[in-house]
């Protein structure tokens, strides 16, 4: 017997799982999030639900924003359920269900009007993000915002009808700024270094297409502070749906699943005020560049480091590739060795305990997190996680064996076929092209590094070069297994 999850049936689920303890009716609107996906929902509207449910800040209520298909199709699921989600935390030692409510509605995509007028709104005093790392504009290997992109041109040209969500925030910009309303703060909520800074890159940049005066208003009046967000937070499936109907008896369109940990270390730059999140565990600091080092090069760069060799053996869950010896291994070598110290101290934090931490988390076999979901917008993700540690390693004349070996076993996965024979499916914006260069590459190890935008600077290393040509040979005469073990026991650069 399952419930349908709605404002109306709250008092029937609260038997089986945690539901607010305040009244969705006196909630009003305080920011605008773009980019409703399930991160977002296990993690900055968590941390609201929890600040809520203290009785405090019930002016800074989430209203969901969008461009794409898929944020059509999660705006129809959730209106369906009052905008509600049930969140499932899984711990190793327990699991328990919460229904969250700090959403109070969601405009529809591709209506910009109806989402300037939002933004236009005096009461929204934060817009936030999570659109992932590829959705920034951003060229890989140079970090900087690309004004050619045919998205950005096109909104340039057309700034009253924008298609992009920086074309969004602009013209909401644009609209407070012609009315005298004082302009909200942009918070993007995404996985990047310095990402209040890349947010203001692509906001500023794309106003200078257009309209030079409101980008020097921008720069001279908005704030994008940085954030460190964490939270393992695997995709949606048929199996999540079950496991919210059979264990919690609720009937819930897009259930999220998530391990208990979660994290969020922010500065505290927010000119027209802002919720009192740290009264819901989020850590409000000077500078997050340390934290946010420390995350995207250890976690981020682990999850990205094992994908490819678990992949390659045909390894779907990340608690099971954390259970291959070998696996395990290389990846404890090479943060050991070579990530961890090239990242800055951080403020009372061991980094070898946060990485024993990040270890006992990729091992929690209730999350399911998938290997695929690892996998998938390599060009987008090694740049950020993998790509700056061996640019660190080699300014300082450092040997680079691991994390040319992690380049390799992203090259040999992307030539189509795990080790035994099987076909691999891709999800990459960029697929053709680098499959290309990784085809190249099985008779020149050299051409897959002139994918000069994703491997920037590292690609002109003669060191790098001769260490990925190696450890490339190395995969495919011998199998992913045998080459980890080469690494595991040294003898990979001989």
């Amino acid at each position: 017997m399952t419930t349908k999850l709605s404002l109306a049936t709250l008092k029937d689920i609260a038997a089986t799982a945690s539901v607010p303890a305040y009244a969705r009716g006196g909630l009003a609107a305080g920011i605008v999030h773009f980019g409703v996906g399930n991160f977002h929902r296990a993690h900055q509207a968590v941390y609201l639900d929890d600040l809520f449910n203290l009785g405090l800040d019930h002016d800074w209520a989430i209203v969901g924003a969008g461009v794409l298909p898929s944020d059509a199709a999660m705006r129809d699921k959730l209106a369906g359920q009052d905008f509600l989600t049930t969140v499932v935390e899984q711990d190793n030692n327990r699991s328990g269900a919460r229904v969250t409510g700090a959403m109070i509605d969601y405009l529809a995509p591709g209506n910009a009007a109806a989402t300037i007028a939002q933004l236009a709104d005096p009461a929204i005093r934060i817009v936030s993000l999570t659109i992932t790392e590829g959705g920034y504009f951003i060229n890989p290997a140079s970090g900087v915002f690309d004004p050619t992109h045919p998205a950005i041109a096109a909104d340039a040209a057309n700034p009253g009808d924008p298609k992009t969500v920086f074309g969004l925030i602009l013209a909401g910009l644009k609209a407070r700024r012609d009315k005298g309303i004082a302009p909200y703060t942009v918070m993007s909520c995404d996985n990047i270094p310095h990402n209040g800074k890349v947010t203001r890159a692509a906001v500023s940049g794309l106003a200078r297409l257009s309209d030079p005066a409101l980008a020097d208003w921008i720069e001279a009046n908005v704030a994008f502070p940085n954030g460190m967000v964490d939270r393992i937070t695997p995709a949606t499936g048929a199996r999540e749906i079950a496991i919210a109907a059979d264990d919690y008896g609720i009937d819930d369109a897009w259930p999220v699943f998530c391990e208990e940990f979660k994290q969020w270390v922010l500065e505290d730059n927010f000119p027209q005020g802002r919720p009192a999140l740290e009264k819901a565990g989020v850590q409000f600091v000077p500078d997050v560049a340390p934290y946010e080092h420390m995350k995207i090069r250890i976690l981020n760069g682990g999850h990205a480091a094992i994908a490819y060799p678990a992949a390659l053996l045909d390894i779907h869950f990340v608690h099971e590739a954390m259970e291959d010896a070998d696996i395990r291994a290389f990846l404890a070598k090479l943060e050991r060795e070579e990530i961890i110290p090239v990242i800055p101290p951080v403020p009372d934090t061991d980094l070898n305990d946060y990485f024993a931490l990040i270890e006992r988390r990729f091992l929690n076999p209730k999350i399911a997190d998938t290997i695929p979901r690892l996998a998938q917008d390599g060009s987008n993700r090694q740049p950020k996680f993998i790509l700056p540690s061996t640019a660190d390693r080699l300014s300082r004349g450092e040997d680079v064996v691991g994390l040319s070996l992690v380049s390799a076993l992203w090259c040999h996965y992307l030539a189509g076929k795990s080790d035994s024979g099987k076909d691999i499916a891709f999800n990459d914006p960029n697929i053709d092209r680098i499959r290309a260069a990784a085809t190249a590459a099985k008779g020149d190890p050299g051409a897959f590094l002139e994918l000069k935008d994703i491997f920037g600077t590292v690609a002109g290393s003669d060191l790098f070069r001769k260490r990925f040509a190696h450890a490339l040979k190395s995969l495919q005469r011998d199998g992913t297994r045998a080459t980890l073990k080469r690494y595991l026991e040294d003898r990979l650069a001989d």
